[in-house]
């Protein structure tokens, strides 16, 4: 049987994903070593779908605890991915910071603790990315916030609430 390999440029959000997590996985199992996981992630993350279906598994499954460590080698590679990587990573903590509120609102308890540790995870690996970078995108999304929302086409706006919370999320990240 002939083995079927992904090319990274051409992966798919889902396949993304699913690579994602199988390189945690072999990464926990200690089959992988820190620095071959991050030139492996910086491969993936060149592409939008990439970039997105990396940090949609590693910010969200409890059970990867990549980006609890945050080893040297991936937070090097992360910096090299540049504005796209801390813009990915602004907007995550913005949308999990939005959920909180959401979550509590709703006395979801499960749900609220899984968007705290998304956001908790963001704001750990933007304190360890270059620092002019996170903040001017954090003062861009910051000017825009008023016109964001929970929605994929912004059309239900984050209520005051929601901007307050993400605000205080944000000025955390100076912790």
């Amino acid at each position: 049987m002939e083995k079927k390999t992904i090319n990274l440029k051409e992966a798919s959000f889902t396949q993304a994903i699913n690579i994602s997590a199988q390189w945690c996985k072999e990464w926990g199992e200690d089959l992988l070593s820190e620095e071959v996981l991050a030139d492996r992630i910086a491969e993936l993350i060149k592409t939008r779908n990439g970039l997105r279906g990396f940090f949609a598994y590693a910010l969200s499954d409890k059970d990867c605890l990549l980006l609890d460590k945050l080893p040297f080698s991936l937070i090097y590679k992360l910096n090299e991915g540049g504005g796209a990587v801390a813009e990915i990573v602004v907007k995550n903590l913005i949308m999990s910071s939005a959920q909180i509120i959401i979550h509590r609102r709703d006395n979801n308890h499960e749900y609220k603790m899984t968007s705290e540790n998304i956001s908790d995870r963001c704001k750990a690996i933007l304190r360890l990315l270059e620092t002019k970078l996170v903040s001017k995108t954090v003062n861009q999304i910051i000017r825009n916030l008023d016109d964001m929302g929970n929605s994929f086409d912004n059309s239900l706006k984050y209520d005051p609430e929601q901007k307050e919370f993400i605000k205080k999320q944000i000025f955390d990240i100076a912790q």
